[in-house]
């Protein structure tokens, strides 16, 4: 499997595909997975949409429906390739990495707010998307968005499981997203596409941009 999609998620193809793969033993279960979105549902805001916060690959790949996308800064975190990938970019034999938001600074990406009727739903996908492995704690972080100051669902490396990569310096990351690939295609792809939707939002993350241009080198191009 190499492609994610809403449809792959409504079937829970992604943990079909893993446990075909021989690695069901790196999955949360059903009950784990259902009492982590009822966690979070039960500290909603009262009276409050909800809102999700992405910050990579939700930002050109959300999967789930919704009323309202906007542009948006999340406060108290910042994004980082902190998180080893042994599923969606990578593999137990190969581990890619992947984004995650870490303590301090802030964050630019896109908020979604989705349809009161459907928050159930939609976030179920999420959560089969996102929540497979306990490697990110969901967490309500402050975002501010053009009209002010929402609370917003977002995913937070959990920096005591095995899968926190901590900081790298950018030749470890480049020489990984090339070398990795996971149930959700190549590490490298994860790395393009997310910088390259950045710019399109107008957001700048110089280590992105970085990021991108060594990886060009290293392949044998010019960087732009």
């Amino acid at each position: 499997m190499s492609r994610i999609d809403r449809d792959a998620l409504q079937r829970d193809q992604v943990r079909a595909s893993v446990r075909a793969a021989g690695y069901g033993h790196l999955l949360v279960d059903d009950a784990t997975l259902e009492a982590s979105l009822d966690r979070i549902l039960s500290t909603r805001p009262k009276g409050q949409p909800v809102w999700v916060f992405g910050y990579g690959s939700l930002i050109w790949s959300p999967t789930f429906h919704f009323e309202e996308r906007v542009v948006a800064q999340a406060h108290g975190y910042h994004r980082g390739f902190y998180l080893r990938s042994f599923i969606n970019r990578g593999s137990p034999e190969c581990p890619g990495l992947v984004l995650a938001l870490d303590r301090g600074g802030s964050c630019s990406g896109v908020a979604y707010r989705i349809a009161e009727d459907a928050v159930r739903e939609e976030l179920t996908l999420l959560w089969r998307r996102e929540m497979i492995m306990t490697t990110y704690l969901a967490r309500w972080l402050t975002v501010r968005l053009p009209a002010g100051l929402v609370k917003a669902i977002a995913f937070v490396v959990d920096r005591t499981r095995p899968t926190y990569a901590g900081r790298l310096d950018d030749e470890t990351i480049v020489a990984t997203a090339l070398a990795a690939r996971g149930h959700y295609g190549p590490c490298e792809d994860y790395l393009c596409q997310t910088a390259a939707s950045l710019a399109r939002e107008g957001i700048a993350d110089r280590h992105l941009e970085r990021l991108t241009r060594l990886l060009e080198l290293r392949r044998g191009r010019s960087p732009r």
